[in-house]
């Protein structure tokens, strides 16, 4: 489901489950791994350790280079995969019992796993130094970093009128793309901005106006002509970063009108004193919606005495 529609749905409504699991899975991975592989082969364990921190990152970071992306979208790429997950635990689970791997090539991997889980907060941690540091030092990686991505800005073919005037729409999901189709109906133009590659490459080949990346960067925002746009419509359920782009679009443009979303009734209070937005709370208005449905048909189907 992560390439459908229902991606982030299904990813808020797992949160729950994965937690569970999450403490399934390392206290069975804890069952199968022997600690005595750290003292008795220490160097193997360090081996094995750099493949997959140093050859991985590696071997990704280059290959978003090739595919001409920025410096920094490649080093929190190569980070991301600097570790190894479940599926190599059931291949070596497989490999033992088929005789291809040895027990102890067993441990030396799931030894490999947990320190590379372990230790891959800091590599994430290292990313904006070493991005400064080759900044500095290097001209090659200067213009690495100048590399633009062409989702993360609007096209130069774009027209005016996505350009000035315009709704930005934050999040393209069951919400943003009703509220789109609305908008399309009234011809009011807007640009979408969505963390979902594929959806900005469908709705760029479909004619749309769509900027890729977090619209808690400034830079997303940015490149969505917020400092032109009439409107900011927060479409998304997360309002753990609503605030920033709240911030960044009255810092921009301090006359913009902004209409945000929520499923917590506190944090929409929480916004609506503090910001002085407009938050449509789901609950609320799907009871209004039926409350009214209800008292039309029952007024309709009353029988005058």
């Amino acid at each position: 489901m992560r390439e459908s529609q229902f991606s982030h749905r299904a990813a808020q409504e797992s949160l729950p489950l994965r937690d569970a699991f999450a403490v399934l899975f390392f206290v069975s991975v804890s069952m199968l791994f022997d600690p005595s592989v750290l003292i008795e082969r220490p160097l193997q364990v360090l081996a094995v350790v750099g493949v997959i921190v140093l050859g991985k990152s590696i071997a990704a970071c280059a290959l978003v280079l090739v595919f001409r992306y920025p410096l920094g979208t490649a080093l929190t790429v190569s980070a991301s995969l600097a570790q190894i997950g479940e599926f190599s635990f059931i291949l070596a689970g497989l490999g033992v019992s088929l005789g291809l791997l040895p027990v102890e090539g067993q441990s030396l991997v799931l030894a490999g796993a947990l320190i590379s889980i372990a230790t891959n907060p800091l590599w994430f941690s290292l990313i904006v130094p070493l991005q400064k540091w080759l900044h500095a030092h290097s001209s090659f990686a200067r213009g690495l970093e100048s590399r633009d991505d062409p989702l993360a800005e609007l096209p130069m073919t774009t027209e005016a009128r996505y350009l000035s005037r315009q709704v930005v729409l934050v999040g393209y999901g069951r919400v943003g793309r009703r509220i789109a189709a609305e908008l399309d109906a009234h011809d009011i133009p807007y640009v979408v901005a969505e963390q979902n590659r594929e959806l900005v490459e469908k709705l760029r080949e479909a004619g749309n106006a769509a900027v890729w990346g977090d619209a808690a960067d400034p830079a997303v925002l940015i490149q969505a002509h917020i400092a032109r746009a009439r409107v900011l419509v927060v479409a998304t359920p997360d309002t753990m970063n609503v605030r920033q782009m709240i911030e960044t679009a009255r810092t921009l443009n301090p006359t913009i009108q902004t209409v945000i979303r929520s499923h917590n009734e506190q944090e929409a209070r929480l916004l609506t004193q503090e910001t002085a937005v407009t938050v449509f709370l789901g609950e609320h208005e799907l009871a209004q919606a039926m409350a009214r449905d209800v008292v039309q048909r029952a007024v309709s189907m009353a029988v005058p005495a």
